[in-house]
């Protein structure tokens, strides 16, 4: 699936995923292929994509979480998340 992450500055990444782990107003949500189309605020915290690499010109923004797994992080203070067709698209700041 298709994931780009926005900010008002810059293009944070665009890219395939497996999926995307979401700060929500009510808790954490993954996002997975074939998910339901979805929109959804977010809040504070770190929007985790779970890929099997991320591009060099992407991979300043985010922290890896652990040297096994593939899955990448990057800090939110708030946002809004759009998925549908898998195809997302995640506003934040």
């Amino acid at each position: 699936m298709n994931i780009k992450i926005l900010t008002p500055e810059y293009v944070v990444f665009e890219g395939e995923v497996n999926s995307v782990l979401l700060p929500g107003k009510n808790g954490e949500f993954h996002i997975m292929k074939n998910h339901a189309g979805i929109v959804s605020s977010l809040i504070g915290g770190k929007v985790k994509l779970y890929v099997n690499s991320i591009e060099d010109a992407y991979a300043k923004n985010f922290t890896r979480e652990n040297e096994k797994d593939s899955v990448f992080s990057y800090p939110i203070k708030s946002g809004v998340v759009e998925f549908n067709h898998d195809k997302g698209i995640i506003l934040c700041e």
